[in-house]
């Protein structure tokens, strides 16, 4: 007779754990074994039940009622139930002898106690599972327990803190922040430092603001382009939707439409993974669009090389964290999470004046209750920028990413009159004010586009200062008609102006002049 056995045989409530279970995506596992390990669509399950300081009653009650939470909800919610469960178990065993075997209201009291701040809605989230598990009839969880937790308050996870506060760390992005990840990442693709793969998933979370798992659970197939009556191309994304409590992850679909210079880049990856995948999918179109970096073992039916939600979370900030981008709120550089671009997504489509429901159907939520912190949180532009704010905020931001010169001679393209670049609103004269390291057609508008550029080679003597003085003053026009929207377009492009004032000036401090 096994253990479990024997434990049926003195424990009455606790019946002998079945050999096989089955997931609600349909993976099967074993529930006797002491890990529970296994991948469930997009999602890696490990629970290690010998990590439990308890009786192996209690393990085999609490195995019982997660096994209920692997069969009827999502594997991350099983996950985060059991993991308050072992927070908990941690907790009330500290000083305690010999291992935990049922939790009582006093217990639940204690470990109220130890909760603080950003902890405080463990309990709230536990209480979940304890009620479950008294409701299955198992042992381990007192009566008088769950009469505590059925009058007490429980306070939830709070949501929408770092979005009302704008959390310069968690938080949604700014838009000179977003702008300056956009710029680097553009560059680092061009220069080779950044993949295909890792440059695509990075715009899409800017520019969908999905969950991970959704970018996991891609395929080629989801990736398609028509045309509009212009002839124009549409490309589209079909996104699996998620967070679906009914829904598997490639269940039900949303459409997103893709900007062309994303869209067509992201064509041309779905083809090479196609070709790739013809001599290991029966159907070539099943590939996943970003494949994982080598097979695992149990893959679920469907999921073959797909790369799990994990590998997608860690892949975002491994190519963005290397462009070492810095906050202009901070100095520090940013910190990179998928949550983060969501929020930025939400926010920014908040400012603009969207409402709710519009807000919920780019957040792919069925309904409005969470969206409504995004409304309140619509961040006040700042009002007005001056000359001393700008120089002040310059070096902070990192807008400028060219290289200042003293003249064309220390130019990349010296003696090429096609790369100056003048403008007679800042010298009549038509003097440059600047060389244009790029070889090639720019569809940029020279010279206000070119300060953000990592070619731009401006003049130690340019008049940087009147192209200073011009943004600032048509920032205040364009504000005084009521619009900030507009009149802060250009709030990158003035500090990369400021940084270029400023740098003249500390080359001039420095006999940079005539050096």
């Amino acid at each position: 007779m096994n253990e479990l056995a024997v434990i049926d045989a003195q424990w009455g409530a606790v019946p002998q754990l079945p050999d096989r279970a089955r997931t609600r995506s349909g993976v099967e596992f074993d529930p006797r074994a002491n890990r529970w390990a296994y991948r469930d669509t997009t999602d890696t399950v490990h629970l290690d039940f010998s990590r439990l300081q308890a009786t192996a009653p209690f393990i085999a009650s609490a195995k019982y009622a997660l096994l209920w939470y692997a069969e009827q909800m999502s594997p991350s919610h099983l996950v985060n139930m059991y993991e308050r469960l072992r927070h908990f178990l941690v907790a009330i065993s500290a000083g305690r002898v010999g291992p935990i075997s049922e939790i009582n209201s006093t217990d639940l009291i204690n470990y109220r106690a130890t909760l603080t701040g950003p902890s405080k809605w463990y309990l709230g989230s536990l209480a979940g599972l304890l009620k479950k598990w008294h409701s299955l009839g198992y042992l381990g969880v007192t009566d008088d327990a769950v009469s505590l937790l059925k009058q007490l308050r429980m306070q939830g996870n709070t949501k929408g803190e770092a979005v009302l506060t704008h959390d310069p760390v968690n938080g949604p992005f700014t838009d000179i922040e977003l702008e300056s990840l956009q710029c680097a990442l553009n560059h680092a693709y061009e220069g080779g430092e950044v993949d295909r793969e890792g440059y695509l998933l990075a715009y899409l979370f800017m520019l969908l603001g999905q969950r991970p798992i959704q970018y996991a659970a891609l395929k080629v197939r989801d990736v398609s382009v028509a045309r509009a009556k212009d002839g124009t191309p549409v490309y589209t994304l079909r996104v699996p939707r998620a967070k679906q409590r009914d829904r598997l992850s490639r269940g039900e679909f949303k459409d997103r439409v893709l900007i062309p210079q994303i869209g067509e880049l992201l064509v041309q990856h779905a083809e090479v993974v196609q070709t790739d995948f013809k001599e290991r999918l029966p159907d070539p179109a099943d590939a996943p669009l970003f494949p994982a970096r080598r097979r695992r073992s149990k893959e679920p039916e469907g999921f073959e090389y797909h790369t799990t939600a994990q590998a997608i979370v860690e892949l975002l900030p491994n190519t963005l964290k290397r462009l070492s981008v810095k906050s202009e709120r901070t100095g520090k550089p940013l910190h990179i999470t998928a949550t983060r671009f969501r929020r930025t997504l939400l926010t920014r489509a908040a400012m603009e004046g969207h409402g709710e429901l519009v807000l919920a159907e780019l957040a792919d939520h069925s309904d409005t209750q969470n969206i409504g912190v995004y409304i309140e949180a619509r961040p006040e532009i700042v009002e007005r920028i001056d000359r001393a704010i700008a120089m002040h905020l310059a070096p902070l931001a990192q807008a400028f990413a060219g290289v200042l010169i003293r003249d064309e001679s220390e130019a990349t393209r010296a003696g090429d009159a096609s790369s100056r670049i003048c403008d007679p609103r800042f010298d009549p004269s038509m003097k440059p004010l600047a060389n244009c390291g790029k070889h090639g057609f720019c569809g940029f508008v020279a010279p206000i586009a070119c300060y953000t550029c990592a070619q731009f080679e401006p003049w130690l003597d340019g008049p940087h200062e009147a192209v200073l003085e011009h943004l600032i003053g048509e920032r205040d026009r364009l504000a005084a008609r009521g619009d900030m929207r507009i009149a802060a377009i250009n709030d990158r492009t003035i500090l990369a102006v400021a940084e270029v004032v400023r740098q003249c000036e500390t080359q001039r401090g420095q006999g940079g002049e005539n050096g």
